[in-house]
C-alpha cells in the first residue's frame, strides 16, 4: 500500500517516521502542500491520502483523487466539515477523522476565559511599555458567574469538569445528556443558557444546523457584557455579528481560537504579507478581544494521537478492518 500525506508539519514528521518504520509494507510520502485541484496529482498511484483542515475537499478534488487510484482519505483533525462526505460516499472513497484527548482544548478554553475576565491582553500591552497602572483592569471572579457550555460532548464535558473546581454555576445545552455531568451542571434549553450565562463557550462540530449559531439574534438574547469563547470552529459564530457586539459593548469580551474565514491564514507566517480578511484584522485589534491561531488542540499528546489516527485509519479502511473513527 502507498499513503500520501498532505499538510505535514515538522512536528508531525517524527511520528510519521515511526509509523513508516513499523509498517515496511506501506510506502509513506509527505508534503507540506495543501490539498487542492493543483496538487491532486501528487497522490497519483497512492491508495490513501491523509490531510489536515486547510484544503477544501470537494467533489471535484475527490474525483481527481479517485482517478489517481485513491480509495481512502483520513483527516488528521477531529472536525471534518472541509470534506464533502456525500460525494466521497458516492465515489466509493472511505473517509475517517481523528480524535485526541479532550483535556488540551478544555484547558485552553478555561485559559481564554480567565484572560478575558482579567483583561490580560491589555495588562500585557501596558507592561511592555512599563505602564503598570490598574485603571480599567478590574476583573471578575469565576465563582460569582454562570458559565454556559453549548455542546456537552467530550470536550464540552471536560471543560465542565475543569470549571467545577472554580465554584461557578454551570449550565449546559446538548442534544444528549451525560449522567456524569448532571452532578456538576444543569441541562437547560438554548434560550435559558443565552439569558442566564455570563460566559458562553462553544463546543460543537460545524454542520449546516450549527453554522452561525451565534448571530445577531442569539447575541441579543444574551446578558449585556457577555463573554464569548470559541475554541471549536470559526463558522459557528457570524463574524459581523461579533464585530457589532463588541462595538456596541453588548459583548464584554471575546476569546477566539477559531474565527470565520481563517482558512489560508492560520498556521502560516504572514509577517510580510497582506492578510485579505479585513473583518479578522479589525476584530483582533480590540483591547477586549483575545484571538489566537487555532492552537487549542496543539499539544504533544494531541499531535501524536492525530498522526496515529491518520495512519491507522488509512490502514484499517484499506484493509477493510473496523475503523472506530470512520465517517463513510
Amino acid at each position: 500500500m502507498k499513503f500520501y500525506f498532505y499538510e505535514v508539519r515538522p512536528d508531525e514528521r517524527p511520528y510519521l517516521d515511526r509509523h513508516a518504520a513499523a509498517h515496511p509494507d506501506v510506502t509513506f510520502c509527505y508534503t507540506d502542500a495543501v490539498p487542492s485541484l493543483e496538487t491532486a496529482e501528487l497522490a497519483n498511484g497512492f491508495d490513501g491520502v491523509s490531510i489536515l483542515g486547510q484544503g477544501v475537499i470537494n467533489r471535484e478534488l475527490l474525483q481527481l483523487w479517485k482517478n489517481c487510484g485513491v480509495r481512502a482519505v483520513s483527516t488528521r483533525t477531529v472536525g471534518y466539515n472541509h470534506i464533502d462526505l456525500d460525494a466521497a460516499k458516492e465515489l466509493g472513497i472511505a473517509v475517517c477523522n481523528a480524535d485526541y484527548p479532550p483535556t488540551g482544548v478544555a484547558d485552553y478554553t478555561v485559559m481564554l476565559m480567565l484572560m478575558c475576565l482579567r483583561h490580560y491582553k491589555q495588562a500585557l500591552w501596558r507592561g511592555q511599555v512599563n505602564d503598570f497602572s490598574l485603571g480599567g483592569l478590574m476583573g471578575k471572579e469565576m465563582n460569582q458567574l454562570t458559565v454556559g457550555i453549548i455542546g456537552g460532548g467530550r470536550i464540552g464535558g471536560a471543560v465542565l469538569q475543569n470549571l467545577s473546581g472554580f465554584g461557578c454555576r454551570l449550565l449546559v445545552y446538548s442534544h444528549r445528556e451525560d449522567p456524569k455531568l448532571k452532578a456538576i451542571a444543569t441541562y437547560v434549553d438554548l434560550e435559558t443558557l443565552y439569558r442566564e450565562s455570563d460566559i458562553i463557550s462553544l463546543h460543537l462540530p460545524l454542520t449546516p444546523d450549527t453554522y452561525h449559531i451565534i448571530n445577531r439574534e442569539s447575541i441579543a438574547k444574551m446578558k449585556d457584557g457577555v463573554v464569548l469563547i470559541n475554541t471549536a470552529r470559526g463558522g459557528l459564530a457570524e463574524m459581523k455579528a461579533l464585530i457589532d457586539g463588541i462595538e456596541s459593548e453588548k459583548i464584554g469580551a471575546l476569546g477566539l481560537d477559531a474565527v470565520e474565514g481563517e482558512e489560508g491564514i492560520i498556521h502560516v507566517d504572514h509577517r510580510v504579507d497582506i492578510i485579505a480578511n479585513r473583518n479578522m484584522a479589525y476584530l483582533k485589534q480590540f483591547r477586549n478581544v483575545v484571538m489566537t491561531q487555532h492552537m487549542a488542540f496543539y499539544t504533544d499528546v494531541a499531535i501524536e494521537s492525530m498522526v496515529n489516527c491518520g495512519v491507522t485509519g488509512l490502514y484499517s479502511l484499506l484493509n477493510q478492518e473496523n475503523c472506530r473513527t470512520r465517517l463513510v
